[in-house]
């Protein structure tokens, strides 16, 4: 294994790296980020110091799970801490390469922080594993036919590639990774190549020589870049790879998958809201439900997965307009709020601004600018509506809009709440992962399943050592 080349330096944001314990700092390589095209500079990575070999037992082995999150906890409250300069000067360098406001920047890390609470960290351990002493120990089973054996959840060694849309979501990864107690290498997005760092460097402070911080390590390459994925991207070094991201993200780890190589994927998902005929009950209540659909559509200003796209309302045309003019107004006063007011893209914005001439088929609310636009249709539109813009879907009744549910359905919001179990069962069938009522697609149940799986029962290298049958 080599380092890769360097390439030429030019004025950039630094965007150092942290390898096993040290902070890595250089701009021997200048990068883009997605979505800006803003350049940033990193060290050059060694690949060498990037892995740890599997000849060294893992770090945070023999560490108790309670000491773990003793640790996790002291760095939340160092997180939190005004006085923090490593989030600080973190949220000043992301401000030049992430799309969304440093207000929504600085609030995503702090709400992420809270993550980091004793009782949250404790209950994510027991909902993911029936016994958690197998994090510890190995745990003693005896089956029916006396053959005894012991079961560990061993350490594994996991790659994450991290998503460019939520910068908080570096905390909670980093929190799960220790937790399992992993040897890690975190790939950071060109969006945000720098909160894995703080976190990390926030740790160090705490305690230098902690095994969690010789356990972690976290760099940038470019997606996709064959000279560092060919090498690193083998059985040989990892077990597995954590990936979030977008199609191209995905598909690009998949060609790398293999026998020993396996692929635990938190891949692209569209969340939508069904609002039943209930609404129209009243003008307070087409309010209220235009606020809580308004509220699902602008998680993270709808750069979040559970963030809805389509509303699926229950109603006939005049009665989908109503709810349409309404909810364009919610999303309009939360963009002005946020004060993220970008664009749409020259594609969408096309494809809308046509979509306003069709009036017999279409009804659109708001403008192509980013302060928020609501489409009415009768069917989904065949685009996939981002930047604050929701399709409104006029249903005859609410079983129609079952049969446009598929395994790419995260979150369905739902209104009015007390029908929500008649159609669990239908919507779970057609692939959706998670029925919340509507207005609450951002917050979770502590400790539930993620993506339609306990992610931290799946990171860990499930070890068995069979032991013969017992002696009468």
């Amino acid at each position: 294994m080599t380092a890769i080349d360097a390439e030429p330096t030019a004025p950039a944001v630094s965007a150092p790296f942290f390898l096993r314990g040290e902070l890595v700092e250089g701009q021997d390589v200048v990068q883009r980020s997605r979505d800006l095209g803003i350049a940033f500079a990193t060290p050059r990575l060694d690949l060498d110091r990037a892995v740890h070999p599997r000849s060294e037992v893992p770090p945070l082995l023999d560490v108790p799970v309670t000491e773990i999150i003793d640790f996790l906890v002291e760095t939340g409250r160092r997180l939190r801490d005004p006085g923090n300069t490593f989030v600080t000067d973190c949220i000043d360098r992301m401000c030049a390469t992430h799309v969304l406001p440093r207000a929504m920047l600085e609030a995503q890390v702090e709400d992420a922080a809270g993550y980091l609470d004793r009782r949250v960290l404790e209950t994510v351990v027991e909902q993911n594993f029936p016994d958690p002493r197998a994090l510890d120990e190995w745990v003693p089973k005896q089956d029916f036919t006396g053959r005894k054996s012991f079961v560990r959840a061993f350490a594994p060694r996991l790659i994450h590639v991290l998503p460019g849309n939520a910068p908080g979501v570096a905390v909670r990864c980093i929190a799960q990774a220790a937790l399992v107690k992993a040897v890690n290498l975190f790939k950071m997005s060109s969006s945000d190549p720098f909160t894995p760092v703080a976190i990390l460097r926030t740790m160090a402070d705490i305690d230098p020589g902690h095994a969690v911080v010789k356990s972690m390590s976290a760099v940038y390459w470019r997606g996709g870049d064959d000279a560092v994925e060919r090498v690193l991207y083998r059985p040989q070094y990892f077990d597995k790879i954590v990936a979030w991201g977008g199609g191209d993200a995905i598909n690009n780890v998949v060609k790398y998958l293999g026998p020993g190589f396996q692929l635990i994927s938190f891949d692209p998902k569209t969340s939508i809201s069904m609002v039943g005929r209930e609404a129209f009950a009243s003008e307070e209540t087409l309010d209220d439900a235009a606020e809580l659909a308004a509220s699902d559509v602008m998680v993270l200003n709808q750069d979040a997965c559970v963030a809805s796209r389509f509303v699926y309302v229950e109603a006939d045309e005049a009665d989908a307009d109503r709810f349409s003019e309404r909810l364009q107004a919610r999303i309009a006063e939360k963009a002005a709020a946020s004060g993220d007011i970008r664009p749409l893209d020259r594609e969408m914005r096309e494809q809308i601004d046509t979509l306003a001439m069709l009036d017999d088929e279409f009804g659109v609310w708001g403008r192509a600018d980013g302060k928020g636009v609501v489409i009415r249709s009768d069917e989904p539109v065949d685009f996939h509506p981002v930047n604050k813009t929701a399709n409104v879907v006029r249903v005859d009744a609410l079983d129609d809009a079952v049969k446009y549910v598929n395994v790419a359905t995260q979150t369905v919001g739902f209104y009015p709440f007390d029908r929500m179990s008649a159609y669990r069962d239908r919507l779970a069938a057609g692939g959706a992962q998670r029925i919340v009522r509507l207005g609450e697609a951002g917050p979770s149940t502590i400790g539930n399943p993620h993506d339609a799986m306990y992610p931290l029962h799946r990171f860990v290298h499930w070890m068995a050592h069979e032991d013969g049958v017992a002696q009468p």
